[in-house]
């Protein structure tokens, strides 16, 4: 790490479309970078760039989902170089092949332990040394999805709930301790994982928008960062309207895996 660094900031999934604009937005002078992507060419370019801009770069490619690999990845990195800001930012989706079909089991199990458990892995290896050190920031990205569940992506949207809740609890457990904790929940942002979603995708950010938003939430310790702002309504609705009638509207809207809103 260069000694001019003032602030250092871990983000994986660095090479999907919102990691690499937040890596893009947080590559100034004073700013040590860690880098985690499973796409090593994207991950070389992402890293190049950010060093253009004035940071310092680091990248890792381990396997978040293995434990053993996990802990010592993040303690090492804890040793030499404490993240300020922890953005556990990768993720994956698997939708149903078709209606009334489940998903298929193992990409369910490696959805839900690369959305849920890997963040709380994360947190357990991390928390420790924030705490005895004063500082720091937790940052876990949700989504709308998180709000009520949708059939178009059942265990998607049970990771999301599930790390939404978490990110809440810690919040408040570790507030007296110096660490902030924020949960994003994105709508729908451009990238590949979005394209592949069935069902409409109303109000479409670009990741760049979306990083913005996020960096601006996070500098300012927010709780819960959530856009975009019609999409946010809409969806916080269906959480809080009896089940029947949120579960009427999301067929209506066609988020019944037909993919085409009901007349």
């Amino acid at each position: 790490m260069s000694f001019t660094a003032t602030r250092c900031v871990l983000i994986t999934g660095a090479t999907g479309a919102i990691g690499g604009a937040l890596a893009r937005a947080y590559a100034t002078s004073g700013c040590h970078l860690i880098l985690h992507g499973r796409k090593q060419a994207v991950l070389d370019a992402l890293a190049e760039t950010c060093r253009v801009q004035g940071a310092t770069v680091e990248t890792a490619s381990i396997p978040l989902d293995d434990d053993a690999a996990l802990a010592e990845w993040l303690s090492d990195v804890a040793r030499r170089c404490l993240p300020d800001i922890v953005i556990a930012n990768a993720g994956r989706n698997t939708h149903p092949p078709g209606p009334g079909e489940l998903e298929p089991w193992a990409e369910a199990e490696a959805l839900v332990a690369l959305n849920l458990r890997t963040p709380m892995a994360m947190a357990q290896q991390l928390v420790p040394a924030m705490k005895a050190r004063g500082s720091g920031q937790l940052v876990f990205i949700s989504s709308l999805a998180g709000w009520h569940g949708l059939p178009t992506t059942p265990t998607y949207s049970a990771t999301k709930a599930g790390i939404k809740a978490y990110g809440e609890g810690l919040r408040g457990l570790l507030a007296p301790c110096g660490i902030g904790v924020s949960v994003i929940m994105p709508g729908y942002v451009t990238s590949p994982m979005c394209e592949a979603m069935p069902g409409p995708k109303p109000w479409e950010w670009p990741p760049e928008k979306a990083a913005k938003v996020i960096k601006r939430g996070i500098e300012r310790n927010r709780a819960r960062v959530s856009f975009p702002f019609p999409l946010n309504f809409g969806t916080w609705w269906l959480a809080v309207l009896p089940a029947p009638v949120s579960q009427w509207l999301v067929k209506r809207l066609g988020f019944d895996h037909s993919g085409h809103p009901h007349a």
